[in-house]
């Protein structure tokens, strides 16, 4: 299972987006191991653009699993902050949540984000 963050989605949903970020989600989709959180789905949601983009979201819905936002990975984005801020990276309050719920549930991130690639040092 990997947690596809919204940098991934969005390229991979655009018809102009980065054909290597778009084979890296399509395969998971075809393998049936993408994954995305409850915060990745409401930025989606968040970014549709008309009838046609809400009916490729409501079909992504059934196909993608969702990995719960439970007080667990709210601990853990806690933490990812503190050990962030510990090491001088400032990164917005959703990448941690994103990368936290990665980390509690023990997936790998699909992304396309700066700020998700100078967490990955801090998940000791």
């Amino acid at each position: 299972m990997t947690l596809v963050d919204t940098s991934s989605w969005i390229e991979a949903l655009r018809r102009d987006g980065d054909p290597a970020v778009r084979a890296r989600v399509q395969a998971l989709m075809a393998t049936g191991e993408a994954a995305w959180c409850d915060f990745v789905r409401l930025e989606l949601w968040n970014g549709l653009r008309g009838a046609a983009e809400r009916k490729q979201m409501e079909a992504l819905e059934s196909d993608v699993t969702n990995l719960p936002t439970t007080d667990a990975v709210w601990a853990k984005s806690r933490d990812l902050a503190r050990r962030a801020r510990a090491a001088g990276v400032t990164v917005p309050g959703a990448d941690l949540l994103i990368a936290a719920c990665a980390w509690e549930h023990g997936v790998a991130m699909e992304h396309d984000d700066a700020h998700l690639k100078a967490l990955a040092a801090l998940f000791d």
